[in-house]
């Protein structure tokens, strides 16, 4: 019997998602009863929970934006985000009852300020020692 994947998961345990929505809105998104397709044909639709709450003409920049918040511990950990650029969607989730387990960060490009290589494991030991304590 194989038993790894209760040893790495753990099941969420949720979050409200209106803090998160407010975010959203205050980085540029259009709440989906004020959007006009003929303005935007081309803008990203945002769900949160599988509920369409809004688009975004810019979604790279508020993926980037919500993943550094999350990143910074601002939003909770178990908080997930998917970005489906060939559909144009952003997918939020919050809600309970997930299966979720340990995504390791690796940096995509040079980080001159943190001294991290591109390609390298950001977690790094001191930050499992602080972890730890």
């Amino acid at each position: 019997l194989v038993k790894n994947l209760s040893l790495m998961c753990y099941v969420s345990v949720g979050s409200p998602s209106e803090p998160l929505i407010e975010f959203m809105i205050n980085r540029g998104m259009e709440v989906v009863e004020e959007y006009e397709p003929l303005r935007y044909p081309h803008a990203t639709k945002i769900f949160v929970n599988g509920v369409w709450c809004g688009v975004h003409s810019d979604p790279k920049h508020l993926v980037s934006q919500v993943l550094d918040t999350r990143r910074k511990s601002y939003l909770q950990y178990e908080v997930s985000l998917v970005r489906d650029i060939r559909d144009r969607e952003f997918k939020v989730f919050s809600d309970a009852g997930r299966v979720m387990r340990p995504v390791f960060t690796v940096q995509q490009e040079d980080d001159h300020e943190s001294g991290i290589a591109k390609g390298a494991l950001v977690l790094t030991k001191d930050l499992v020692n602080k972890l730890a304590k």
